[in-house]
Order: structure tokens, then C-alpha cells, then sequence
């Protein structure tokens, strides 16, 4: 029999993989699935990362999340409302221009390691 349905209240979610600049936190994490929310405060620009074999979406609720990644010239923006697509291995680092937080909900799929930290690429 599988596991019932379930619910994470708000306040169950946990700390998860840091990188600075981000305060992740992780409501559920199966084999090929990760499932959390990010907040980046106002200003804050995170350290350079990927999500190693895992495919990341992003849903922005509030705020902007600027995302700058190896090979690309310049930025993106996502504002409320929008999602986000990070290939796998993808180098990147995500800040907030703006004076408010951004908050964003990930899910990860492939299972690999949630988030590696790096050094930022060569430019």
C-alpha cells in the first residue's frame, strides 16, 4: 500500500542545503524528488551552485529572482508568478535586487545531490 496523502504545514519545513545568500528550507525529499522553498532576502546575491543530475523548477510567489548562469551573458529576472527552468549541472547564482524579499517554492527531479556549491565560473 503507498503512503497516505499528506500535508507539510508551513512550519514543519526544515533547514536544507545552504548556500549563501539563500535560506532554503525542504518539506519532503524522496529518492527522485525534492520539494522546498527558498527565500532570498532584499540585496542578498547567493554563491555560485548547480543541483548536480537534478532538473530544478522554480515558482516565484513574491518578489524578484534575478538568476545569472555560466555561459550566459548577463541576467534573468522572474517575478511573482513565474516559473523557472535550471537544467541539470547548470552554474548559477540567484540574487534579489529589490528592497523585499523574494520567495520562491522548488521541486527538484533526478535524485541527485540537492545543491553543490562552486566556485564561480571563469570569466
Amino acid at each position: 500500500m503507498s503512503e497516505p496523502v499528506r500535508v507539510i504545514r508551513a512550519g514543519e519545513l526544515e533547514p536544507a542545503d545552504p548556500t549563501p545568500g539563500m535560506q532554503r528550507t525542504r518539506a519532503f525529499e524522496r529518492p527522485e524528488l525534492w520539494a522546498g522553498r527558498v527565500e532570498t532576502a532584499p540585496g542578498a546575491v547567493s554563491g555560485w551552485h548547480h543541483h548536480d543530475r537534478n532538473e530544478t523548477s522554480l515558482y516565484v510567489v513574491s518578489g524578484v529572482l534575478r538568476l545569472e548562469f555560466e555561459g550566459g551573458e548577463g541576467y534573468v529576472d522572474a517575478a511573482a508568478g513565474d516559473f523557472v527552468h535550471v537544467p541539470a549541472f547548470t552554474v548559477h547564482r540567484e540574487s534579489n535586487p529589490t528592497d523585499e524579499p523574494s520567495v520562491a517554492v522548488i521541486a527538484r527531479a533526478g535524485g541527485g545531490t540537492p545543491t553543490v556549491n562552486v566556485d564561480p565560473p571563469r570569466s
